[in-house]
């Protein structure tokens, strides 16, 4: 059952730009003024000399600025990149402890890792650097509040993981 509820979750996740795609009737009209043809919504012909579909008003629509695109290292970032490392590494040496006074790893990835202190320092380290990785390309291809909600999903879990070791010393 969870499995299922993942799986319609993560195509939900993964249908919402088709959501987004479709033609906006503006761009249809002005393309209709280039060629010369009619308009299918109205059924009047255009004239290209008007610049008018004829039955259609015109409303110019005035685009809100674009935000200037910030560096990826900004402020913000180096930030939150440091309170990912900081709580990876506390996760780091608290699961180490419990796992030297005969506890269990309950993460079924980071479990992989925990028969030796270099793997388990291997499993946090590359969870910080795919934390920034994952965030960089999202820097990159424009998505920047993904970029920004990246490591404050992996602060929260790695905080919970942190309270969760704490109490079960």
């Amino acid at each position: 059952m969870l499995w299922r509820s993942m799986g319609l979750i993560v195509l939900l996740l993964l249908s919402v730009p088709a959501f987004a795609q479709g033609i906006s009737l503006a761009n249809l009209n002005d393309g209709l003024l280039n060629s010369g043809t009619t308009n299918p919504v109205s059924g009047n012909a255009a004239s290209s000399d008007a610049g008018v579909l004829a039955g259609s008003p015109v409303v110019p629509v005035s685009l809100p600025e674009a935000p200037a695109q910030h560096r990826f290292w900004d402020t913000e970032n180096r930030a939150l990149f440091t309170t990912v490392a900081v709580l990876s590494a506390a996760d780091f040496a608290l699961t180490r402890s419990i796992l030297q006074s005969g506890g269990k790893e309950l993460n079924p990835v980071t479990r992989f890792f925990s028969g030796s202190t270099a793997g388990l320092a291997v499993n946090f380290a590359g969870e910080t650097a795919g934390v920034i990785g994952l965030s960089y390309l999202f820097h990159k291809t424009g998505h920047h509040r993904l970029e920004r909600v990246t490591p404050m999903l992996d602060i929260g879990a790695s905080g919970f993981a942190v309270i969760y070791d704490l109490n079960h010393r």
